[in-house]
């Protein structure tokens, strides 16, 4: 006989999951850089994965919209099974996923404004150009950089190049957003500006985000939870006050360090 509660709760555990990851393995060569991960996102939820370079964490979710295939496991966004989707479905599913490139990945050649004209281009196809400029000018103001419509990126700082790639990011209205080391190479006041802005995404458009990083004052404040990845799998799993308390060597090297 099963059990009502537990069977509701399980029910709407799972009704609440958005990206489902099972025993995820990926390999270059003779390098293992995942090894049967497993971990779950859930709705409206920052999830933080810390790690080293090399523990696999820009992979993973390079994985989640296939620009890396893996080798083994199940990656279900949506509960669709990502590795089994034709190249027409995947394209559909990944204009529901954000991706912000830790270089910003912004087109030298456009304008700021070009730049996030593109997708909206491409992929609100029936908006006016009209509703295009007010789309525009509705997530430059998001990220503050309302002064930078006609700038080229090479005229913006670093700081307001990976604002301007969060901006173009956002505008097709993604449902999930993937953060790959959004505050790499910034100083502490535009990063923690960086981070400030990510929370901002969270509650304005209600995504549901991975943030990927080894920026503890990154983690500190956006995480809703944490994973941290060593040799290729989960090594631990909590919230921020769990990670900063525990005594575990590993936990250390990453927060007690840290000023």
């Amino acid at each position: 006989m099963s059990n009502k509660v537990g069977d509701i709760a399980k029910s709407s555990e799972t009704s609440n999951l958005v990206i489902e990851i099972n025993n995820l393995s990926k390999g270059f060569d003779d390098l293992q850089v995942l090894k049967n991960l497993s971990l779950n996102l859930f709705n409206g939820e920052n999830l933080v994965v810390l790690g080293k370079s090399g523990s696999g964490k820009s992979v993973l979710i390079k994985c989640i919209v296939r620009l890396i295939n893996s080798d083994r496991g199940t990656i279900k966004v949506f509960g669709k099974n990502v590795n089994e989707l034709k190249s027409k479905e995947l394209s559909k599913l990944r204009q529901k996923i954000g991706f912000l490139f830790q270089s910003g990945a912004l087109y030298d050649s456009m304008t700021i404004k070009q730049n996030l004209e593109f997708p909206l281009i491409r992929i609100k196809k029936k908006l006016t150009k009209k509703e295009r400029d007010e789309k525009i000018e509705e997530v430059l103001e998001n990220v503050g950089l309302t002064d930078t419509l006609h700038k080229m990126p090479s005229e913006l700082s670093g700081g307001m190049r990976k604002r301007a790639s969060l901006a173009r990011t956002i505008i097709v209205d993604p449902m999930i957003m993937l953060y790959d080391e959004p505050t790499t190479g910034l100083d502490p006041e535009t990063s923690s500006g960086i981070s400030t802005l990510i929370n901002d995404v969270q509650k304005k458009y209600n995504t549901s985000s991975i943030i990927i990083t080894h920026d503890i004052e990154c983690a500190r404040a956006t995480a809703d939870r944490i994973i941290m990845l060593k040799d290729g799998d989960v090594y631990m799993e909590g919230n921020i006050d769990e990670f900063e308390n525990s005594s575990d060597e590993t936990i250390q090297s990453f927060f007690k360090e840290k000023p």
